[in-house]
């Protein structure tokens, strides 16, 4: 229990959950990790630090550059289920009393549609 609460508490920094939600979709560097969230690099390192202690995230190097991944099955779907209940909650008092056997259904739609809104708004 105290390891999977500690999981937890490591994934509750928005910070994190956004470096562990981009490693998810490919390696990178501390360099491009702090350029794709808009951080500084010194910040993002100690994020990574305390993400590869926990093992949540692995480490390559190639000569001198370090590249991050996350590439457990258990991340991705802690990160997943973590950002499907945002959006759930987001969606109001109405979608929170559905029949759980039909949340990863509609969840899945919930979040194309919150992807399609955003790049929507990008435009």
């Amino acid at each position: 229990m105290d390891l999977a609460a500690d999981t937890l508490k490591l994934l509750a920094d928005g910070t994190r959950l956004r470096i562990i939600w981009t490693l998810l979709h490919g390696e990178h560097s501390v360099n491009e990790l702090a350029a794709h969230l808009g951080a500084k690099p010194a910040g993002v390192s100690q994020h990574l630090a305390k993400l590869r202690l926990s093992r949540l995230v692995t480490v390559r190097r190639e000569g001198n550059r370090v590249y991050y991944a996350a590439e457990s099955p258990h991340v991705r779907r802690l990160a997943e289920e973590a950002l499907f209940h945002g959006d759930h909650l987001a969606a109001g008092p109405a979608a929170i009393g559905r029949d759980a056997s039909t949340h990863s259904d509609v969840d899945a739609r919930a979040l194309t549609t919150v992807k399609e809104a955003k790049r929507a708004r990008a435009r």
